[in-house]
């Protein structure tokens, strides 16, 4: 049954939904979800574009962050978002949309991200749909986006009018940063990690190591052994990435089946990240990274196609190394994800000035 809205209409008798003037800030989004994982998008943040007329997005991030940071809170937090609640910001034009048709900035819980798969792959239908893409190709449109990591490229079904399923894109040079790193992980003891990159850092290593088994544990339990793994890398292992420093930082930890050489069959992760959020799909970035370190250890060759299941939902993506090139000091490749993204509706978010938690809440 439609909701009565601001029309003066047979039986709506001038009733008008409230709020009836907005006394702060509105803010429109679009909602998508890509795997069960949550996509908030901001099409327009006119102080982001503004500052993003002279601003790398590297540089834009930092300038979001330290100025527009109530946008993110009151978008992710309680009472508007949740604790798992996921977001982008567009950023048409400017020095940070250069040469793309888009560009990105990533929000979360805990702060901004520098590569986010599942919302690249949302991100791709919403730029055709939205017609930020000039002279779109069928039957499927190359999308370019600039994200905090660098370019990537998604590849969208397109038939003149509308986006489709599914949406792969091609990602930034993806690398194993370590493997067969020992950790001391407090509580836990001593157990083994690799480190991979794929447009942020992610530490990888069989539950089985933690005593649980990432398919039927609880997720509560996959969540606090995941943080400590997390926590304890940040504080025994030094990351760096060979095009700028504000890129090197630990994202989160995935917990994987250990099944990693090459197979038909899925294998199964669950990845937290950020201050203990958890990505319902299997993650696309993560998905990279993973597909780095398999190539790198020589457990997958060029084009060979995994499946990849979130413990969470069970929806899957797949990947595969299509290119191997040179990315400083690392041997890397370029990944292929592909996965389906949906849309779940739009809103229109105000925020009133006298409204004590205005800017949202957040609890664990």
């Amino acid at each position: 049954m439609a909701a009565e809205g601001g029309g003066d209409g047979a039986g709506g008798a001038g009733l008008r939904l409230p709020p009836h003037s907005a006394s702060g800030l509105v803010l429109q989004t679009v909602e998508m979800h890509t795997g069960g994982e949550p996509l908030r998008i901001i099409p327009r943040l006119e102080a982001a574009e503004e500052a993003g007329a002279e601003l790398s997005l590297l540089s834009l991030r930092r300038e979001v962050a330290a100025t527009q940071d109530h946008v993110r809170r009151a978008l992710m937090h309680e009472p508007r978002g949740h604790a798992g609640m996921y977001g982008a910001v567009v950023v048409r034009g400017g020095t940070a949309a250069a040469g793309a048709d888009l560009a990105a900035l990533f929000l979360h819980g805990a702060g901004y991200s520098a590569m986010c798969g599942h919302a690249v792959l949302a991100l791709g239908r919403f730029a055709l749909d939205y017609g930020l893409v000039a002279a779109p190709s069928r039957p499927e449109a190359a999308v370019r986006l600039l994200c905090p990591c660098g370019p990537v490229t998604a590849f969208v079904p397109w038939d003149g009018h509308r986006s489709g399923n599914p949406v792969r894109f091609h990602s930034v040079p993806a690398f194993a940063a370590a493997t067969d790193l020992v950790i001391d992980v407090p509580g836990h003891g001593k157990v083994v990690v690799d480190i991979g990159y794929g447009g942020t850092f992610y530490a990888f290593l069989n539950a089985e190591q933690l005593g649980l088994d990432v398919c039927s544990a609880k997720t509560r339990d996959l969540i606090n052994v995941a943080s400590a793994v997390t926590e304890a890398v940040k504080k025994q292992f030094k990351l760096h990435h060979p095009e700028s420093e504000d890129l090197a930082f630990l994202y989160g930890t995935i917990l994987t089946d250990g099944k990693d050489a090459f197979s038909e069959e899925p294998t199964t992760n669950i990845c937290v990240f950020a201050d203990e959020q958890v990505d319902r799909s299997p993650t696309g970035s993560g998905v990279t990274a993973r597909i780095a370190l398999q190539y790198h250890k020589g457990l997958i060759q060029l084009n060979q196609t995994r499946t990849f299941r979130s413990s969470t939902t069970g929806s899957l993506f797949t990947g595969k190394a299509v290119k191997a090139i040179k990315f400083g000091d690392y041997t890397a490749v370029i990944v292929e994800v592909s996965g389906e993204a949906f849309y779940t509706g739009t809103a229109t978010f105000t925020v009133e000035e006298e409204d004590p938690l205005k800017h949202g809440f957040f609890f664990k």
